[in-house]
């Protein structure tokens, strides 16, 4: 196709891209070359040449993201409040009280920044009261609505006794009072972390984003060990040493969680995911795996005796869940970019289909002519 000018669009190639455009035809034949006359011995002369496949005026076959920073920023402190509450009950029930206050007044402000970022994207704070008009399971965006209004006031209510003075807070009947309300409270908003820290990989995953969709089973897994490891650092950077064993090994679960899952969608052999592995996506997916090896290494090994390399540390795993938040937001967008990311794919589930069709087909065909061949009696 053509623009008005004359001059013909290429399509955004990406390195190893080239040797899969060219099986594509323009004639929407799904690479396979028509049938000619026959040529000399008898043999095929191919009319039809590959040509590069290009969509319509070379525009994209989907509509690219129209979500800017907000959306990935959102993604990271969702999760960053989603784990640091439920640490903060855990430091709670075992005697820290510093590691305890640190968690749960970052779940707060973690909590308000996300909610800024999530109306903010939306445009309209109207929008996001019309989300908790109606409940469908079915729907990730109407579930993630719920499971934030969940969270909210029980991470609001702990966060909020946190930063009242200390003196309410440690004397007499009202101190009681107030630290059984935050425990509870805590407790209550816990209970719903772990959806909050994986719903979005599942919101993500669930839209037609190639390169999202194709890592819905890895997602929910990168998301959640990325917010393990960045509640862990945050954790690390405002608490004692004293008191951070707990984030320490936190930390060094989430990263492994992370890597681990991060690596597989690397490995996948679906070309919907080769965005994950070149240009923008992947070096900040590499980032990420650098700051968040590099803090897991710190939380295992120093970062029990000195306060410096925990304070690293936990800035080294906050810094790499948020290259992984904006990594993975980058290769969804660029898979929308090129058609190929969309076309490619069906194409080859549609000839697998075919195929299918044709062996099950030959496999009747032969039965039949097997029943056909016996004699009777036999």
């Amino acid at each position: 196709m053509t623009k008005g000018d004359g001059a013909q669009r290429e399509p955004h190639q990406h390195p190893g891209a080239a040797d899969h455009t060219a099986t594509f035809s323009a004639h929407g034949n799904g690479g396979r070359h028509r049938k000619g006359r026959k040529g000399h011995g008898g043999a095929e002369e191919l009319m039809v040449p590959d040509a590069e496949f290009k969509s319509y005026y070379g525009r994209p076959v989907l509509k690219p993201p129209v979500w800017e920073w907000m959306v990935p920023a959102y993604l990271l402190t969702g999760g960053l409040s989603a784990a640091t509450v439920m640490l903060s009950v855990g430091a709670d029930l075992t005697g820290r009280p510093a590691l305890c206050r640190a968690c749960r007044i970052g779940s707060f402000g973690a909590l308000l920044a996300s909610s800024y970022l999530l109306i903010g994207d939306l445009g309209r704070p109207l929008r996001f009261h019309h989300m908790m008009r109606v409940a469908k399971p079915t729907s990730p965006m109407s579930m993630g609505t719920w499971i934030l209004m969940s969270f909210g006031p029980g991470s609001s209510l702990a966060g909020l006794v946190e930063l009242l003075p200390k003196s309410w807070r440690t004397r007499g009947a009202l101190g009681t009072t107030l630290k059984w309300v935050a425990r509870v409270s805590g407790i209550s908003a816990a209970a719903v972390g772990p959806a909050l820290a994986s719903y979005t990989a599942v919101l993500l995953a669930d839209t037609a984003v190639p390169a999202w969709h194709e890592a819905y089973r890895e997602l929910p897994f990168v998301f959640t060990g990325s917010a393990a490891a960045s509640g862990a650092g945050l954790a690390m950077v405002f608490s004692p040493v004293s008191e951070a064993g707990p984030a320490r090994r936190l930390a060094a679960v989430g990263a492994a969680i992370e890597i681990a899952a991060a690596l597989r969608i690397d490995h996948k052999p679906d070309f919907e995911l080769s965005t994950y592995t070149h240009g923008e996506p992947h070096h900040l997916r590499k980032m990420s795996e650098y700051f968040t090896i590099g803090g897991a290494l710190a939380a295992i090994t120093l970062a029990g005796r000195s306060r410096i390399v925990s304070v690293l540390g936990g800035l080294a795993l906050l810094a790499g869940s948020g290259f992984q938040r904006f990594g993975t937001f980058e290769a969804g967008v660029e898979s929308t970019k090129d058609p190929i990311y969309v076309v490619k794919p069906q194409r080859e589930r549609l000839d697998a289909r075919r195929r299918e069709q044709e062996e099950r087909a030959a496999q009747e065909a032969g039965d039949e002519q097997e029943t056909q061949g016996k004699a009777p009696g036999e």
